[in-house]
């Protein structure tokens, strides 16, 4: 899904969030039918090449949208790229002060609404390696899954070495 994020996958069906896999399926198959290879393939070889590409684009971001957990989960990344981009956040949470999901890998903290914030050991790790080394403090904004509260979740490079030791 990692590749999928760096697009809009709504935008690649015409849609937007808040439409019902119903619409999202209208959508699948109006665009699917448009470009399916069988439908385009007498036109000349650049315009297949395109249409095959759409094609499976659209394919990968019906795969993604049409089943409930990947959608929300695909629908958490978008917000939590959109929180990076400057948005307010709520408070600073220490990785330290989090717990350790062991079922599910990952650091959780309580939301005041009574959801989560979640950071897995990837997200700590790329962001570890993505930050300037130099960098003392590290940190990554992490949203609430269930309201719209955003906080920013920091850690040392000491601080996480330690925790990871303790794991």
């Amino acid at each position: 899904m990692c590749e999928a994020a760096e697009k809009d996958l709504y935008a690649v069906l015409g849609a937007s969030p808040s439409d019902s896999v119903q619409q999202l399926r209208h959508r699948y198959q109006q665009l699917a039918l448009q470009y399916h290879p069988d439908r385009v393939g007498s036109a000349c070889s650049s315009e297949a090449e395109s249409a095959v590409k759409k094609f499976l684009e659209v394919d990968a971001a019906w795969r993604i949208l049409s089943d409930q957990d990947t959608r929300r989960q695909y629908d958490l990344q978008r917000r939590a790229q959109e929180l990076k981009q400057d948005w307010p956040v709520d408070s600073t949470v220490y990785l330290e002060d989090m717990t350790w999901d062991q079922g599910e890998c990952v650091y959780t903290y309580c939301c005041r609404c009574g959801g989560r914030f979640d950071v897995s050991m990837e997200e700590v790790e790329e962001e570890t390696q993505q930050q300037d080394d130099e960098e003392e403090h590290r940190g990554v904004v992490v949203c609430c899954d269930t309201c719209s509260l955003s906080v920013y979740v920091t850690w040392s490079s000491h601080s996480k070495t330690q925790i990871l030791k303790s794991q």
